[in-house]
């Protein structure tokens, strides 16, 4: 290891670090494994990245060759960001804001959402599928993830916003992928280099499994789990890499930038709220207000509000009825036109005042920012909990077809009550999509043997309703060893195919997604869970500098 440290060290304008301090840092992530890495690199540039692959690659025929994992801030949820071997964190250097066009802006993936949503916010602009994470996630990681959030419902998820994308294969080749015409991938086809083969072969594994690929499609209004192999090749021949890359979680090649397109932003919108006895009633609701193209349809349980009651009772105070709700919608409008905003919020409203037992509804900002407090809070609040259990995001991402939405929470809860656990439920009601955390102790054995069999049960619950087992989160080590079920032996194939022809020698990422395995995770689940590291600074660099 001393040889490699020292070699690397020469190549790299950024800083290597081995230290023990800095190791354990990176062992953990958002999720509830423990990973320790041999080292960490703080790239500075495109640069860096490829020579590290190019090394790394050419350590092969020694033998001596480490697994590569790109690592943003730490957020993921399901183990994603954790690595064996070289951990290669982006949110040191790699965070600038490299241009801003009228319609695009081009940032590298260490860039925090929330820094660059500020920026498009003075030019009237924004991204729209930020996620409720994005004060600490890095636009890098929301790529890897195909991240989305509360907008998504009307706008779409982070592949919907991918322009262009500059990555860095496995063997350090550096390739810029954007959408191609038909006679622009006929010549990709002719390249004779790593580029072309890999156009080659993903055009002939799409052409040659065309039915397969299209009925193996999640009937979903969302969804992140597995390869995207749906949006790259369109009807008209035209070919995007790009859709490959999103979503793989630095398992295919490592993104070193990104061009993403923005939109027009509405900060006057319109916010509604009811307040329900039942999720039969509510689900009524949203499947009526969906038609009107709501911005946001979000959802938090009674569970989150006892707790948020019990903890931080000034947070919702004259923000609750005085019969607590089993549930609580929030519904937005950000229609550009005045006029269609308010037709639309007054149908709604109609609509709420049929389903609901009470009802609010206001335009006024500061009103609105209390209100959404009962939701976008509601979970930072819940990671705050103290003792040994704490709310784990073992079960977080489900996503159903919305007229299975009823049943999904149904089930769900008959699921939680069996294994008797506390929990807490949100989400993206609009979407059929749930994030629910059941409070557990990662130190308890009881606990410890419970995480697998209750995610068994309820991933199989989620695809029984067609649903998807990652909406936006992505899969990890957490899910990945839920793809084969999901999808099926054969679309797993082309996965696995897939995999095989971007990483050939399996050094990328290789325990998210496909090498996933619940042998793997309870070996490395962690002894106690916190995201004490989001508060923390980046460590190993003060000495470089």
């Amino acid at each position: 290891m001393s040889n490699i440290l020292r070699d690397l060290k020469e190549k790299l304008d950024g800083e290597v670090a081995i230290d023990t301090q800095t190791r354990e840092f990176f062992s953990t992530d958002g999720g509830i494994f423990k990973v320790l890495p041999k080292l960490i690199i703080y790239p500075r540039n495109e640069n860096d990245v490829s020579e590290t692959l190019r090394f790394n690659h050419n350590l092969l025929a020694s033998k001596r060759a480490l697994p590569v994992t790109a690592r943003g801030k730490g957020t993921d949820q399901g183990g994603g960001s954790l690595s064996e071997g070289i951990c290669m964190v982006l949110t040191a250097h790699m965070r600038k804001l490299v241009a801003i066009n009228e319609d695009t802006v081009t940032v590298q993936p260490g860039m925090i959402y929330s820094h660059l949503e500020t920026v498009l916010h003075s030019h009237g602009r924004f991204l729209p599928p930020y996620p409720a994470s994005m004060d600490f996630c890095s636009i890098g990681g929301a790529i890897a993830n195909n991240s989305s959030g509360e907008k998504t419902l009307k706008y779409g998820a982070t592949r919907n916003y991918v322009a262009s994308l500059r990555v860095v294969l496995y063997n350090g080749d550096v390739i810029e992928t954007y959408r191609l015409s038909k006679k622009e991938l006929k010549q990709k086809r002719k390249q004779q280099d790593l580029e072309g083969q890999l156009y080659r072969e993903l055009d002939d594994l799409i052409e040659n499994n065309l039915q397969q690929i299209e009925s193996g499609k999640p009937k979903t209004s969302k969804n992140s789990a597995g390869y995207d192999l749906w949006d790259i090749k369109r009807r008209d021949g035209s070919f995007d890499m790009s859709q490959l890359f999103i979503g793989s979680q630095s398992t295919l090649g490592i993104i070193t930038e990104a061009k993403l397109y923005h939109v027009a932003y509405n900060s006057s919108t319109t916010l509604l709220v009811g307040y329900f006895d039942s999720i039969k009633k509510l689900q009524q609701a949203v499947m009526e207000i969906s038609p009107l193209n709501p911005s946001a349809q979000e959802l938090v349980d009674d569970n989150v509000l006892k707790f948020v009651i019990e903890k931080r009772p000034e947070m919702v105070k004259n923000l609750l009825p005085e019969q607590l709700p089993a549930f609580v919608l929030l519904v937005e409008f950000d229609d550009a036109k005045a006029k269609a905003q308010a037709k639309n919020s007054q149908r709604a409203y109609a609509i709420l005042q049929k389903h609901s037992y009470q009802q609010r509804v206001t335009s006024n900002k500061l009103e609105q920012d209390q209100l959404w407090k009962i939701r976008r809070q509601a979970a930072a609040v819940i990671w705050t909990q103290q003792g040994p259990k704490k709310a784990l995001p073992i079960i977080e991402d489900g996503v159903v077809p919305l007229d299975k939405f009823e049943e999904f929470v149904e089930k769900a809860y008959l699921i939680l009550d069996k294994y008797k656990v506390k929990d807490a439920v949100w989400g993206h009601a609009g979407n059929g999509h749930l994030h629910i955390q059941p409070f557990m102790d990662l130190s308890n054995i009881r606990d410890r043997h419970k995480i697998y069999a209750l995610s068994d049960e309820f991933y199989r619950m989620v695809l029984s309703l067609g649903g998807s087992i990652s909406g936006e989160h992505n899969d990890g080590i957490m899910r990945g060893t839920y793809l084969r079920q999901m999808y099926g032996p054969e679309m797993y194939s082309l996965f696995k195919h897939v995999k095989k022809l971007y990483d050939p020698h399996n050094l990328l990422n290789p325990r998210s997604k496909l090498g996933s395995t619940k042998e793997y995770g309870m070996i490395h689940l962690r002894k106690e869970y916190s995201m004490q590291h989001l508060l923390e600074h980046l460590p190993g660099l003060a000495s470089f500098h």
